[in-house]
């Protein structure tokens, strides 16, 4: 399976989504899902329930070791500065996103998080996989609720 693949199901998961922006993760190693995240920072009451730390909660549960190498992480949009930072603590070997972030993107859109080189543990980046499909995605939620006029509560 490739990447197109599991950027599919991580769409699947953002397209699940109601009432928040839709992104939607899943980490995979050696073929097999660990674990699945969709956004959920309203719906949870909780500043850190996006996507790929749901997804890392999930895996981290399943192995029972927070830990993940040797995992690949997919993701609609690319990630924030927390999640960067967990995927690091996490170890996961390579970070697949769809969609750049321009404004909170941490990873190539406003900083660099994972080409620190303080860090001790290297990531493997791979952007633009059904850049489109994740895009528009974001881009139609945001088109609506400007349409009711909502589009600051979030």
């Amino acid at each position: 399976m490739n990447d197109e693949h599991w950027m599919r199901l991580a769409l699947a998961q953002a397209r699940g989504v109601v009432n928040e922006v839709p992104i939607g993760a899943v980490l995979v190693r050696d073929g097999t899902v660990l674990g699945i995240g969709a956004n959920g920072p309203l719906t949870h009451t909780d500043p850190t329930a996006h996507a790929e730390i749901q997804a890392l909660r999930a895996a981290a549960r399943k192995t029972g070791n927070y830990r993940l190498p040797g995992s690949t992480l997919y993701v609609t949009v690319e990630p924030c500065t927390m999640c960067a930072g967990a995927i690091v603590h996490a170890r996961v070997a390579r970070l697949v996103f769809g969609a750049r972030e321009p404004r909170a993107g941490a990873v190539v859109s406003t900083l660099e998080v994972l080409d620190n080189p303080g860090l001790n543990h290297r990531v493997e980046v791979a952007e633009g996989v059904l850049a489109d499909e994740c895009a528009k995605l974001v881009q139609d939620f945001f088109r609506a609720r400007r349409a009711v006029g909502r589009d600051r509560t979030v």
